[in-house]
C-alpha cells in the first residue's frame, strides 16, 4: 500500500484548506484511513480516520466542526477539508492506512503504511 498526501499551503487564520491522499496498491478488509499531524517538537497526533467500507468517521476532539474526513472508493482518495484553520493547527499532516478498531482510530502504532507528508501552515 502506497500513500501520496497533498494539498497543504500557506494560509491565514480562519481560511479553508483540502487535503487529499491518494491510496494506491492492495486494500484490505476493514481498512481505516486517517490523518495524523505533528507540529515541530510535538508527537504525532491524530486528525480524523475513516474506515474505507462503510464509511465510520471519528474526529480528535480539537477538530470537530471544523474538518470533515471524506472518502472516494472509486479515485481511491480520502478528503479532509479543513475550515476555520487556527494557528494550532500549523503541522506535517500524514495521512496512514491501518487496520484499528474504531475505539483505537487515534492509535499510531496500528497504522502500517504513511505518506510522505504535507505542511500545512496558519498564519495570523
Amino acid at each position: 500500500v502506497q500513500l501520496q498526501a497533498s494539498g497543504g499551503g500557506l494560509v491565514q487564520a480562519g481560511d479553508s484548506l483540502r487535503l487529499s491522499c491518494t491510496v494506491s496498491g492492495r486494500t484490505f478488509s476493514g481498512e481505516v484511513i486517517s490523518w495524523f499531524r505533528q507540529a515541530p517538537g510535538k508527537e504525532r497526533d491524530f486528525v480524523a480516520g475513516i474506515r474505507r467500507q462503510g464509511g465510520t468517521t471519528r474526529y480528535a476532539d480539537s477538530v470537530k466542526g471544523r474538518f470533515t474526513i471524506s472518502r472516494d472508493n472509486l479515485k481511491n482518495t480520502v478528503l479532509l477539508q479543513m475550515n476555520g484553520l487556527k494557528l494550532e493547527d500549523t503541522a506535517v499532516y500524514y495521512c496512514a492506512a491501518g487496520r484499528p478498531i474504531f475505539s483505537a482510530f487515534d492509535s499510531t502504532d496500528l497504522y502500517g503504511y504513511w505518506g510522505q507528508g504535507t505542511q500545512v501552515t496558519v498564519s495570523s
